[in-house]
């Protein structure tokens, strides 16, 4: 017989069991609750971040198949300056920049147009003596054989649009030399980009090309640099951006093959050729997408036994390449 004290007992016992029980499923309860992101969202986002990798691996992949018929050496640079998404090709080699280094001169020039150093409508006498050599690009030389007197700003158009050596030497020596756009260059902080000469010694001597030089990745930062104005009044990255989208040399380049009315601010760069060597065939620019969104591409071609339309061919194809990427 079971007394009453033990009944007490049994039905404690019984109810604290109960409790017990109850109070460890609200715990589990909560704890399921709480979870920030279940098993398989983890398992998604894995597997979409190995999608988009494998996808950027083909891209470097195609872009190191059309590189490969210059038989030099090709670097590659392009991202997408909202998002950030880019791909790359030897993209921390140095490569001769060649008329390239008319952009940051010209950057250089701007910001100390912005600064009230120097004014666009002033007026600089362009003599013989600032002529490049004869085998160099010069429109102002070519047509004003005795010098001439132009403004700032058009010697700042001339050395983007029509890539003018004479130009450019002028603007790096009103900058204040080279040392003066190496400052600029490391206010933006980039440090992979090297101009030590003008383009009248690069013509003189076919070695020193080689000491001015950019990485892809440098390019690129600098085209960010313009797009984004930094240090730049938007005055004057408008004004240079518009230079560079009216730029005639170099249609076959980054604009090669992208559908007519894409918008392209680039600079290009060539060099000559040495025992069938071209040391140089170089484009970097800005891209507008079809989204809106803004895609810095730097493309370069060195040390290549190819010929031209080759060489141009391969910037064109990468340029697509980036473009079927990320144009949808």
């Amino acid at each position: 017989m079971i007394s009453g004290f033990d009944s007490l007992m049994a039905q404690w016992m019984m109810k604290t069991t109960l409790l017990t029980s109850t109070l460890l499923l609200l715990c589990l309860t909560s704890a399921c609750a709480g979870r920030p992101i279940p098993r398989q969202d983890k398992s998604a986002n894995t597997s979409t971040t190995k999608t988009d990798d494998q996808q950027n691996k083909e891209l470097q992949t195609r872009l190191a198949e059309i590189a490969s018929a210059a038989k030099g050496k090709v670097g590659v640079a392009a991202i997408i300056l909202e998002t950030g998404e880019s791909v790359s090709l030897n993209s921390f080699d140095h490569y001769p920049m060649q008329s390239v280094y008319k952009l940051p001169i010209s950057m250089a020039v701007m910001k100390q147009v912005d600064a009230g150093k120097l004014k666009l409508d002033q007026r600089v006498r362009v003599t013989k003596e600032d002529f490049v050599t004869r085998n160099q690009h010069s429109p102002i030389r070519d047509r004003n054989p005795n010098g001439a007197e132009l403004t700032l700003g058009e010697l700042v158009r001339f050395a983007i649009s029509e890539s003018d050596g004479t130009a450019s030497d002028v603007l790096m020596k009103l900058a204040g030399g080279a040392g003066a756009i190496q400052a600029y260059l490391t206010e933006l902080k980039i440090t992979d980009m090297i101009v030590l000469n003008t383009e009248k010694e690069l013509g003189q001597d076919w070695d020193k090309q080689y000491r001015n030089w950019l990485t892809p990745e440098a390019a690129v930062a600098l085209l960010r640099a313009l797009q984004e104005h930094q240090g730049l009044s938007q005055t004057s990255q408008s004004l240079l951006l518009k230079f560079m989208i009216e730029s005639t040399p170099g249609a076959k380049r980054l604009k090669g093959l992208l559908p007519a009315g894409t918008v392209v601010a680039h600079k290009t760069g060539t060099s000559g050729a040495r025992s069938g060597i071209t040391a140089a065939t170089n484009d970097i620019g800005i891209i507008t997408l079809p989204n809106g969104k803004h895609l810095a591409l730097a493309v370069f071609v060195s040390d290549s036994p190819a010929d031209e339309a080759t060489r141009e061919a391969v910037i064109a194809k990468v340029a697509r390449a980036v473009w079927d990427k990320w144009s949808k």
